[in-house]
């Protein structure tokens, strides 16, 4: 299998953040009245979802899937599983974080030029995202 670039992988995102993250927006702004693009509801809903999607759906979320692509462990090529998600959404995000941004900037450089095509959380992780 192939590791997924940038742009396959940026799609994939914005078809999730189209699918899963504006109707979830939509939905909780009419429960709450907060239309609010940071309401911390949203984003604890979206990172579970980025979390356990992929556990139970064999390292894909619904972008991944119709892009074709998905997230597996690095060394025994299986479906990463609760402890690896959490570590690549949530340490990472941490990283991000605390980096200001700095670190996605250099995560997406890493997978624009690396062979192996792994960004910052691929490594916290211990993961790759492949073609399927």
């Amino acid at each position: 299998m192939y590791n997924a670039g940038f742009w396959i992988r940026l799609g994939a995102a914005i078809l999730d953040g189209l699918i899963i993250g504006l109707p979830l927006a939509v939905i909780a702004g009419a429960l709450t009245g907060n239309f609010d693009s940071n309401d911390p509801f949203v984003n604890v809903l979206s990172s579970l979802y980025s979390i356990f999607l992929p556990v139970f759906w064999s390292g894909r979320t619904i972008g991944k899937r119709i892009c074709g692509i998905r997230i597996r462990k690095y060394d025994t090529h299986e479906s990463p599983g609760i402890g690896v998600m959490l570590l690549r959404v949530v340490v990472a995000g941490i990283v991000y974080g605390i980096t200001l941004g700095i670190g996605i900037i250099v995560s997406i450089i890493m997978v624009a030029v690396r062979e192996d095509k792994r960004a910052i959380h691929d490594f916290i992780a211990g993961t790759e995202v492949v073609w399927d």
